[in-house]
This record gives structure tokens, C-alpha cells and sequence, in this order.
């Protein structure tokens, strides 16, 4: 209904079909101004629809509200008894399966009113262009492309542009390119002003009951420690013995590695958080999920599973230099080295808080983008108290002139994995330094690891490393070698080829990766939710000071609420 409202104000010669009649049940295509009034009520309807697809409330209370509106203006505009019918047609099941309705509302904040005011702004061009030009046969002369573009944004600010036309359709594209911009800027102001529902985070206490997790069973997950991520929120399961950490991101309920805990208790954790996906109607993703953790998740909650790629894991008492397979890094070490480099591996807890606070700031401004990026392989903090056995392997050249942060040159942070591991969480170096600084401080953080009691060491994820190896091989088919070529040009834009060749060079065991979804047609929204939670995609501008979040309190989740109601009854 709301496609055939916005024909019917963006095409003359369709208000008339008959298939414009379905639409009429609504208001929006009747009094003097039907074209804008049509045009404003398509674009609302498309809006409701999508809230009601995934059974939110409060698009369920407005649709129950704008039927019977329908219906009375109907009957009052056009003395239409089948409209009042179809109205009282369409609120009956609405009333009838009203328990079906139940999503409660996204964490949302002052940026859903900037990204509103962009993409209606976009869509409300884009639409206008359509406006203006429907009409060729009424228009004064031949008007150019910038001429439409111009009178399409003077219309959406409702004054009159360049392009005339013949008789009254001046009228209607003026009415229509005015609702259009009437529509964006009420849309918006809504957006900013309308009550916070912060994004729940990490609190104090859920942080204190991850840890304790993880002394237990941290050993298992070499993601385990990036579960601690301050801007993710959690779900324990009932017996506490587990939890699912996950962070909400354009809808998608998206949780990373497998759960934390008791792998007998992970079936609880789970059911919570597919309870927490139904009750805000969003969609259920898990990326970066071990072999078990994907035979669990299908198991407990009838999702699939598809491979992503592998995780390298380099053990400690098999790594060595030596051998013509290790030649490249060996001549690479030494030959930094030579040139007067040194490296220093340590616990953060034995760093001064001088010495952290200089790696700190380094690290901050060696990062290649604005943005930073990770989330199911980051842990997106340096230095923190809580953090004392995380490991910092730094490079120093000391016949060097000091800089602004001494002789530091680059840095390696690994987080713990159980009491025996470490997990490489970023990579940084001074862009003024030699190549090789990565392989320089790897190689020298494996070779620290015994007497720092680490006996195996994760390094970076390589995503579809099994196509690049199996593709570069002889006697690969045409549909496998045109697969990696795909994935050897998305290299251009994404470290997919340089960091399987990286990782190679270490001559790890690849551990498999898997993402587990719901269904086929939900892989792309998952895809671009991922590249948003791993900062490859930033949608974010620079907001007015009065559209600004403020600062607001941790929000726990449905399940921790209903808990914590308990214990307090």
C-alpha cells in the first residue's frame, strides 16, 4: 500500500488505475493536495511495514491507530463503503495476533537523527528528480540536469525553482517536493529529541563475572579475553556458569567466539540470547566461532554454520628460525636487527604508568584510520589495571635521534589466552621505521614466550584462507581459482591475500573459523553489520553539540533486568 501511494503521487496518469483504489483504504490520496498527501503517507506506510515485519510495538500501536483513521476518512471524503471495509479487514488479525507484537525498542542515540537526515535527504532527492521529470509534456522549454537538481532543492525547502511547467502541475510538483522536505526535517527533529534508549554495556559487576570465567575456563577460547570489551553487552546463562557477549549493530544481535564459561552450561547462555534476539526482533549472528562452537550453536538453536576463514596458532616449542622454510623471516630479523634495533617483551603489569601512557598515545597515533578497528579480535585498550597480564612487545632503536615518544618505534599487544596462551591483539609501528617491524617483535614475543610460561601464541585471523591455498595450488578448477581471484582483488581494499601470507610466514596450524546465521538471505545484512562492528564501514559524521549523547548509565539486558528484579524480591 505504501509503493502504491508513492506511484500515485510520483506518476499522474496512475491515480487514476485501478489498481490505486487497494491504497485509498489509508489517508493520503484524497483532498486538494493528493499528490503530496499520497507521496507523505507511501513513504510513512513503508516505514510502519518495516517496524511491523519485525512485530515491533510501537508500529503495531500505529498501524491499530491509522486503520480505523482510514476507515473514518473514507467513509467522510468519499462515501466509500468498500475502504471502510478493507480497513476493518486488515485491523481484525492485526487485534487478533496483537501478541505477535512484542519487540521492544532498539538502543538507539543522537545518530539515528543524523543518518534519518542524510538518508531521507538522499532518497527525498533521488524521488524528487523522479517528480520533476514525470512531467515532459507540461514543462516550459528544455531544462538541464542542474536545473532539475535546483528546483528539486529549492522545492524541499519549499520555494519555487528554474523549472516551470503548463496549467496546474507547477502546483503539484511544488505540494509534493515540499511534503518531501516537510516529511525529512519532522522525521529528524523526532529522531534528536524523542527519549534515549542507550546501548547496554559492559558494567563493573558483568565485567567481575566474565573474569571469573575466564580464570576457569579462559584456556579453552583464544578469544576468550576479547569477550572483556567495555562496549558490549552480555547474557549469562541461569546457573551463571556461562555467558554470550555480543554488541547490537544495525539489527543484528552480533556475538563473537564462542561463549564463555562451562562448555555443559553453554546451551543456557545461548537460549538467552536467542530470547534477548526475539524480544528486540533482531538478528541472530555469531562471527568467529571455534568448530565446537559452531556444533553447539546449530545443535542448541537449529541455526547454520559456514566457514569464514582460519585462525593461525603458532605453538611455542615447535617455532624456530632455522630451516629454508623460515629463511625469509630469519634474513628479515636479522637484517633489522643489524641496523641497531632491539626488543623488549613484558607483562603491562611490570611497565611504569610513564612507559604505558607514551605507548599509549604512540599507538594511538601510529593507526592507520580514523577509526578503530576490531571487535571479535580486539580488545580495543592499552594499559588498563584490570589488564595486567596482557603482554607488550615494543622495538626500540636507540643510535636514534629520540622522538616524540623516545626510541619506541612499534608495538605488539597480546591478551591472555587461559594461563598458557596469548592472543595478538593489535600491531603498530612508526611509519618512519624499517619494514619488518611486525615479524621483528612476533618473532621475538615467541621466542620470550617460554620464560614468560606461554607455550602457544594466536595470531591474526586470515578469512578464507583455505580458497587462497587451495586456489594457488596445481590441478585447481576453474570455479575455485575464480573464487580466489575475487578475493585477490576485494584484497586491493581489504587485507584478505596479505594477511593469509603473513600469518603463513610463521608457519602456523590453522584453526577454522566458522559464522553462524539464520538464514541465507540475512548473510549479506550480517556481512555489513560485521565490516560496521569491525570498522572497516563508518557511518558516523560529527554531530551538533545539542545532538550529542549524553552520558547516560549502563542499561542491562532484558534477562540481567528480570534478575536482578528476582534477587531483589
Amino acid at each position: 500500500m505504501g509503493v502504491l501511494d508513492i506511484a500515485a503521487g510520483v506518476f499522474p496518469r496512475f491515480r487514476h488505475s485501478r489498481m490505486h483504489t487497494i491504497a485509498e483504504v489509508l489517508p493520503g490520496s484524497f483532498g486538494p493536495f493528493a499528490a503530496a498527501l499520497s507521496l507523505s503517507a507511501g513513504i510513512l506506510l513503508l516505514l510502519l511495514a518495516h517496524g511491523l515485519r519485525r512485530g515491533k510495538r510501537r508500529a503495531w500501536r500505529a498501524a491499530v491507530a491509522l486503520l480505523p483513521a482510514g476507515a473514518v476518512a473514507q467513509f467522510i471524503y468519499r462515501h466509500s463503503l468498500i475502504g471502510v471495509i478493507i480497513s476493518l479487514a486488515l485491523l481484525a488479525p492485526l487485534l487478533r495476533h496483537r501478541d505477535q507484537f512484542r519487540a521492544l525498542p532498539d538502543p538507539r542515540s543522537r545518530w539515528r537523527a543524523l543518518a534519518n537526515f542524510v538518508l531521507m535527504g538522499a532518497g527525498s532527492l533521488v524521488l524528487g528528480l523522479v517528480i520533476v521529470s514525470v512531467h515532459p509534456n507540461r514543462m516550459v522549454g528544455d531544462p538541464s540536469l542542474a536545473d532539475r537538481i535546483t528546483h528539486v532543492l529549492y522545492g524541499l525547502f519549499g520555494f519555487e525553482g528554474p523549472v516551470d511547467y503548463q496549467g496546474n502541475t507547477s502546483w503539484t510538483v511544488g505540494f509534493s517536493l515540499g511534503a518531501l522536505g516537510l516529511l525529512t526535517a519532522i522525521t529528524t527533529i523526532y529522531l534528536a529529541f524523542r527519549p534515549e534508549h542507550p546501548a547496554a554495556r559492559l558494567t563493573e559487576e558483568d565485567e567481575a563475572r566474565l573474569r571469573a570465567l575466564l580464570e576457569k575456563h579462559g584456556r579453552r577460547d583464544s578469544l576468550g579475553h576479547f569477550a572483556l570489551r567495555r562496549d558490549k553487552a552480555v547474557v549469562f546463562s541461569p546457573s551463571g556458569k556461562a555467558a554470550v557477549t555480543y554488541r547490537v549493530v544495525s539489527g543484528v544481535m552480533l556475538a563473537s567466539g564462542d561463549p564463555i564459561g562451562d562448555v555443559e552450561a553453554w546451551p543456557g547462555a545461548i537460549e538467552r540470547f536467542m530470547d534477548e534476539a526475539r524480544a528486540h526482533s533482531w538478528t541472530p549472528a555469531v562471527m568467529g566461532c571455534s568448530e565446537t562452537g559452531g556444533e553447539v550453536w546449530t545443535r542448541e538453536t537449529g541455526l547454520d554454520a559456514l566457514e569464514l576463514g582460519d585462525e593461525a596458532v603458532v605453538d611455542v616449542a615447535d617455532f624456530s628460525l632455522a630451516g629454508r622454510a623460515m629463511r625469509n623471516v630469519r634474513q628479515m630479523v636479522k637484517r633489522i636487527e643489524r641496523a641497531g634495533y632491539e626488543t623488549r617483551v613484558r607483562r603491562v603489569r611490570d611497565l611504569g604508568e610513564a612507559e604505558l601512557e607514551r605507548i599509549r598515545d604512540a599507538a594511538e597515533d601510529w593507526r592507520g584510520t580514523d577509526t578503530e578497528r576490531g571487535f571479535s579480535m580486539a580488545l580495543g585498550r592499552i594499559g588498563d589495571a584490570a589488564d595486567g597480564d596482557c603482554l607488550i612487545a615494543t622495538a626500540h632503536k636507540a643510535d636514534d635521534q629520540p622522538g616524540e615518544y623516545g626510541d619506541l618505534k612499534a608495538i605488539l599487544h597480546f591478551v591472555p589466552w587461559g594461563t598458557d596462551g596469548a592472543s595478538l591483539d593489535l600491531m603498530r609501528r612508526d611509519r618512519s621505521a624499517d619494514p619488518g617491524m611486525n615479524e621483528l617483535l612476533i618473532v621475538a614475543a615467541l621466542q620470550a614466550a617460554p620464560k614468560l610460561g606461554i607455550t602457544r601464541v594466536s595470531l591474526n585471523f586470515a578469512m578464507f584462507r583455505s580458497a587462497l591455498a587451495r586456489g594457488e595450488k596445481i590441478g585447481a578448477g576453474p570455479v575455485l581459482r575464480a573464487w580466489r581471484g575475487l578475493l585477490v582483488f576485494l584484497s586491493r581494499w581489504f587485507q584478505i591475500e596479505s594477511l593469509y601470507k603473513f600469518n603463513a610466514k610463521f608457519q602456523p596450524r590453522w584453526e577454522p573459523r566458522f559464522v553462524v546465521y539464520r538464514a541465507s538471505a540475512d548473510l549479506p545484512r550480517i556481512g555489513f553489520a560485521a565490516m560496521q562492528a569491525e570498522g572497516f564501514v563508518n557511518l558516523a559524521l560529527p554531530l551538533p553539540r545539542f545532538l550529542r549523547r549524553r552520558r547516560t548509565a549502563p542499561r542491562a539486558c532484558t534477562h540481567a533486568v528480570a534478575e536482578r528484579d528476582v534477587r531483589a524480591a
